[in-house]
């Protein structure tokens, strides 16, 4: 059976450490100008049911970098948006290509398609998921602090907040969730979370979450999917912003996240996201850097 990446969880801390360490290695490779075809006559279909940047352009630069094929695949474009399975798109697929990353509304689709296929499947973000993105994180975090801190997540408890919940209780370091009242984390993530190792301090107080922390972490108020919240959205986050003073209540040599796009002036000002404590753009760069040690591990 193939290795999946549907779920952080999919991974041991072992895998991860390698992912990072084999990403760091194909970073340095790439920034000497050297090119290896690791990915030669291999292919990478793309189901891609949601827009995206990060995403699809990182998978298409890895699978060229190192010599392979990526296929991009509009939900519309497949006979899926004309009623064909789940399950049979998969296995289909899986017999033309070596991989399949699906960008999907409903986590149960990229379940369904790592339940029929025949190659690795890699969830490339469900409204549940989102480990593409935390390895990137991760890798990011690594470099600058080395991954012994204290991560703050500031705002809506979504997916890749879930995700980086789990690669918290994996890797065992300390976090801190603050969201608004009934915009928590999933409640299926903080009991996998407790059962792998420890589920992160709950609160709805950003300033008492930031307190100490290495790493502050946001992301947009209104996901894909819930632009008719948004309105309502922005009053109930608007004490979540993170914002210089908010910053100021870490530690100094504290690091600001965010996996992008972002709503400047709303979950985050211009200020924090272009100053001194911002990686963002570094996270963004590590999106291809992580997903080519991603592919090569599950199938190179």
């Amino acid at each position: 059976m193939p290795q999946h990446l549907v779920s952080v969880s999919d991974l041991s801390k072992p895998e991860i450490i390698r992912m990072i360490d084999l990403a760091k290695k194909l970073k340095d490779e790439r920034k000497r100008g050297v090119y290896k075809d690791y990915m030669k006559n291999k292919s990478l279909a793309m189901i891609f049911e949601l827009p995206s940047t990060r995403t699809r352009v990182s998978f298409e630069v890895a699978m060229a970098d190192m010599g392979g094929h990526a296929l991009y695949l509009g939900w519309n474009d497949l006979q899926l948006g004309r009623g064909e399975t789940i399950a049979d798109t998969a296995k289909v697929l899986s017999r033309y290509v070596s991989a399949i990353m699906a960008r999907v509304r409903k986590h149960d689709t990229v379940v369904e398609l790592a339940k029929n296929s025949d190659v690795p499947v890699i969830n490339g973000l469900s409204n549940l998921e989102h480990p593409c993105q935390i390895l990137a994180d991760l890798l990011t975090i690594d470099e600058v602090k080395g991954l012994d801190i204290k991560l703050a997540w500031v705002g809506d408890g979504n997916n890749v907040c879930n995700s980086m919940i789990l690669a918290s209780a994996i890797l065992g370091f300390e976090m801190s969730v603050a969201t608004p009242r009934g915009f928590e984390p999933d409640g299926r993530i903080l009991k996998l979370a407790e059962e792998i190792g420890e589920k992160p301090e709950i609160t709805n107080d950003p300033i008492k979450a930031v307190e100490n922390a290495d790493v502050i972490y946001t992301d947009v108020w209104a996901s894909m999917g819930q632009e008719e919240e948004r309105g309502e959205r922005l009053k109930v986050f608007a004490e979540f912003q993170v914002n210089r003073a908010l910053v100021g209540k870490a530690k100094d040599d504290v690091i600001v996240m965010h996996c992008l796009p972002a709503h400047r002036g709303e979950e985050i000002t211009d200020e924090v996201i272009d100053g001194k404590h911002s990686v963002i753009f570094d996270q963004a760069e590590n999106r291809l850097h992580a997903q080519k040690a991603i592919l090569l591990r599950l199938i190179g």
